[in-house]
């Protein structure tokens, strides 16, 4: 259960949108130093459920989505904040921050580098967060969080099986739009235009494969009743791109 799915991240606010008009300016270290400290005790008290401070930095309309882009607020994510039971634990540490100032408003930028441990095994999951603070009564207030999950390489699996000649060729997907898939000493990458980047392919299983690009794609070819690949789905962001192979 990674710590992020629990769902304790936030969007721009209100206060944010209203407040883009005004001239952005390097927050002063002191302000930077706060709200870093702010954050840091926030992530601290994901994995020890602590849920006092979590009720002390948010505002009471913070908005809090997270990487599935499931939407909360300050009641139902203070609710949810509990220990982690025992064989899981895990840390953040932020990372490259940057903090700029809008008078009352102040936004910091920050890579949130995750390490979990679940029952002996271990991970790390890279966040690029985006949080809005606002001024209230003197304090610096939590009123909008949001991230996005920073695709890292995946371990490499041995699949039996794989052959890469099955998968060489054209896949097209309109008139002049196509793919070309290659083999290169076992290797498969493909390019989607002439002259372009190349892209490897990783296998996950049979017919199966992670593209090398930062969005982590998978490509699945489907085979004909004889056997023989004659098509080709990229599945992005829960939709399918199909393409079929050049005869």
């Amino acid at each position: 259960m990674p710590m992020r799915s629990l769902g304790f991240l936030f969007t721009f606010s209100v206060a944010l949108i209203s407040a883009l008009s005004a001239q952005a300016a390097e927050a002063p270290k002191p302000l930077r130093d706060e709200l870093l400290q702010m954050t840091q005790a926030l992530v601290d008290a994901i994995p020890t459920g602590d849920k006092a401070v979590w009720e002390r930095a948010l505002t009471d309309d913070a908005v809090i989505v997270d990487e599935f882009g499931r939407i909360a607020h300050k009641a139902d994510t203070v609710a949810s904040l509990h220990p982690f039971p025992p064989g899981l634990s895990g840390s953040i540490e932020l990372r490259d921050a940057h903090v700029q100032q809008y008078g009352d408003t102040a936004i910091l930028q920050t890579e949130e580098y995750e390490r979990e441990t679940v029952f002996g095994q271990h991970f790390v999951v890279r966040y690029q967060s985006l949080l809005t603070f606002v001024k209230q009564a003197g304090a610096w207030k939590l009123a909008g969080y949001e991230d996005v999950t920073l695709p890292t390489p995946p371990p490499k699996l041995a699949v039996a099986g794989v052959v890469p000649d099955d998968y060489s060729g054209t896949y097209r997907y309109a008139p002049g739009r196509a793919w070309t898939v290659s083999n290169a000493h076992g290797v498969l990458s493909y390019v989607t235009k002439p002259g372009g980047a190349a892209n490897v392919l990783e296998p996950i299983a049979k017919d199966v494969f992670m593209g090398s690009d930062d969005e982590r794609n998978l490509l699945i070819f489907r085979r004909d009743e004889h056997g023989k690949v004659n098509a080709l789905i990229e599945r992005r962001k829960f939709n399918d791109l199909r393409l079929t192979r050049d005869i």
